[in-house]
């Protein structure tokens, strides 16, 4: 069996003043364990920069590079681009509607990512139809997928040996298991599911689904890992995936 690219993931960390010194004692030496770190969205608790900069410093303890979409936590008191700003500026990678490729020693890792949006799941999600309030809540859904789908078309040209989709809303309902059904089109996006079996993908992470469970698939198959702190319980999960071509 050929080496598998190993991908730590972790989502809702919701990092703040008071949380730090939690995560930089776990994640030193993860180089040991990981090819890579992603984090799944709500880097922060109230959206603010400078919550945004103490997990700049507890996850530049990190030694593989660290990959991060924003969550709905991020965007809270209106300041998503300084916080993209911030972190790209400290070393991670912040993706939204777009890709990034690493070389591990195993193959090409690529990850397409987006925050993505509610809209629901089949039978059971919001409609593009009546008040343009309503029209404008399920378009940004719609739009988000759109978006997601064009940045694994993107990465698709790179040939990566293994492609994971990040987004902080979940793509499928098995990982919301757990949740109420009853806000399950608030946590999720059925379209951001089918962007993924469209186009190729080994891997789904996503966080935002605190109460549910870590473990589903898309309807063609592709493992879908909830990695939402509460949810994991740990600092990261480590998946291994083996890459295609020697699959």
């Amino acid at each position: 069996m050929p080496d598998p690219i190993r991908v730590a993931a972790v989502g809702d960390v919701h990092l703040a003043d008071d949380l730090r010194g939690r995560y930089a004692p776990l994640l030193e030496g993860i180089s040991g364990e990981a090819d890579a770190l992603l984090v799944a969205g709500d880097l922060t608790q109230h959206g603010t920069v400078e919550e945004a900069k103490a997990f700049a410093d507890e996850f530049d303890a990190a030694d593989v590079p660290v990959l991060v979409v924003l969550g709905n936590h991020d965007y809270h008191s209106g300041a998503d681009r300084d916080i993209a700003r911030l972190l790209t500026d400290r070393g991670v990678t912040v993706l939204e509607g777009t890709s990034t490729t690493i070389e591990t020693d195993a193959g090409r890792l690529g990850v397409a990512g987006v925050k993505g949006f509610c809209l629901g799941f089949h039978g059971r999600c919001a409609a593009d139809f009546g008040e343009p309030e309503m029209k404008a809540f399920t378009g940004h859904g719609i739009e988000t997928a759109g978006v997601l789908r064009r940045a694994l078309d993107d990465l698709a040209g790179e040939e990566p040996d293994v492609t994971v989709a990040l987004s902080h809303f979940a793509p499928v309902d098995d990982t919301l298991i757990g949740e109420p059904k009853e806000i399950w089109p608030f946590l999720g996006n059925y379209r951001l599911g089918e962007a993924i079996d469209e186009t190729g993908v080994d891997l789904a992470v996503h966080g935002h689904a605190h109460a549910g469970r870590e473990k589903g698939l898309t309807p063609a198959g592709v493992p879908v890992r909830n990695v939402a702190q509460p949810v994991i319980q740990a600092a990261f999960r480590v998946y291994d995936v083996v890459p295609r071509r020697s699959a």
